[in-house]
């Protein structure tokens, strides 16, 4: 693939796929691409990085080759999100099994609070140009 950055989320997850939404409002255009985790191109690209232990709660982010988890990630995308969100940053001096604590009880919880699709999401055209489901 080329240089962009590849999002990897629960596509059924209302709180992920509204994230989805979020980062493409604050991303310069093109930076990132989306892919379900329930896609064969992400179940290809976890295999691939050997991160076959990773869940359907856990939000991944593969950027110069590297795989990000959890909070690395998150914290990752908000430096290259337009606006003053590279202040999320100073969160990188919090201990990481400390952010991913809440992370993961957040993670746990996601459907009870803000419920979840059978399917994953319908995307936007805007959107459906930025999704990845195969593997290429």
């Amino acid at each position: 693939m080329d240089n962009r950055q590849i999002i990897i989320f629960d596509g059924v997850c209302n709180f992920c796929n509204n994230s989805v939404n979020f980062i493409i409002a604050r991303a310069p255009e093109g930076l990132f691409v989306f892919s379900p985790l329930q896609s064969a191109f992400s179940s290809a690209l976890i295999e691939q990085y050997q991160a076959q232990n990773v869940g359907f709660d856990t939000f991944l982010l593969l950027k110069n080759e590297k795989l990000y988890y959890r909070t690395d990630a998150a914290l990752e995308i908000a430096k290259d999100l337009q606006g003053h969100w590279y202040l999320f940053g100073v969160f990188r001096l919090v201990p990481r099994f400390v952010r991913d604590y809440f992370y993961k009880l957040l993670a746990r919880n996601r459907y009870k609070l803000f419920g979840r699709k059978e399917h994953c999401m319908v995307p936007t055209p805007d959107l459906r140009r930025r999704l990845i489901f195969d593997p290429e």
